[in-house]
């Protein structure tokens, strides 16, 4: 038998419009699972990620809810709750970024990242949570960043809520690994998506970024794919409340 095998499970994937959650849904649709994407623009039918999952054989569905929006999460987690088809893996991705100096980082920015980033991910893993706990089995993954081991520069809201992700993937864990219920996260690296394109843009910060990468590249959204088929499947199913790093090695340097 396959262990990474993902035939007949449901996975709910946010932020799967683009990027990381893109890619994320690709191979998870690619393992064998059906998928049910979530983002606040993404397209009703015919949406690109919709075409990569039902390439591979597997059914697709769209759910536009925008997660700054703690009701629209709130009807969202009860939604998926009250399917007759459970919910096997959710892959909470979905997340946004301002970037400024502390002292002119606006309070609501700060609610909006830390709403989009982290509590609308509790709600959400909250509700689908319970009936994973209830049925004795389930996967969820968070993303979480380098940042939620580090600092970095002008993004304070930022770096908080990746770092609470990393705590409450730890917290969860604790509680639902006794129930079956594999709660880890993955860390990407430098990762050439929207959310770094400013970096991308600034050749100072770009080349020291690469200077100290040890795979002397940014990182693909796809290079996330099989840490994330793998934390969805039976492979890991003794790995609870880890941060995976993805980074071209960047933490070891």
């Amino acid at each position: 038998m396959n262990p990474f095998d993902l035939t007949g499970k449901l996975a709910v994937v946010t932020g799967a419009r683009r990027g990381i959650g893109r890619a994320m849904a690709r191979a998870l649709a690619e393992a064998g699972a059906d998928v049910i994407g979530v983002s606040a623009s993404l397209e009703r039918s015919d949406s690109a990620v919709e075409r990569d999952v039902v390439a591979t054989g597997r059914t697709f569905e769209a759910i536009r809810t925008d997660l700054a929006d703690p009701g629209a999460v709130r009807a969202l987690g009860a939604s998926l709750t009250d399917r007759e088809r459970p919910v096997d893996i959710l892959v909470n991705n979905a997340g946004t970024i301002r970037r400024a100096p502390a002292v002119e980082h606006a309070y609501a920015d700060w609610e909006l990242v830390l709403q989009v980033n982290l509590t609308s991910q509790f709600a959400l893993t909250r509700a689908v949570g319970a009936t994973m706990v209830a049925r004795g089995q389930g996967k969820i993954i968070f993303t979480a960043s380098l940042l939620s081991f580090q600092g970095g520069v002008n993004v304070a809201g930022y770096t908080a809520a990746k770092h609470g992700v990393a705590g409450l993937t730890k917290a969860l864990a604790n509680e639902w690994a006794p129930h079956g219920v594999n709660v880890n996260a993955i860390a990407p690296g430098y990762i050439a998506t929207d959310n770094t394109r400013a970096l991308q843009d600034d050749p100072q910060r770009s080349k020291a970024i690469l200077d100290r990468i040890p795979a002397g590249r940014w990182g693909s959204a796809d290079d996330l794919a099989g840490a994330t088929v793998f934390l969805a499947s039976d492979a890991a199913a003794y790995v609870h409340g880890t941060v995976l790093p993805v980074d071209g090695g960047w933490l070891g340097r």
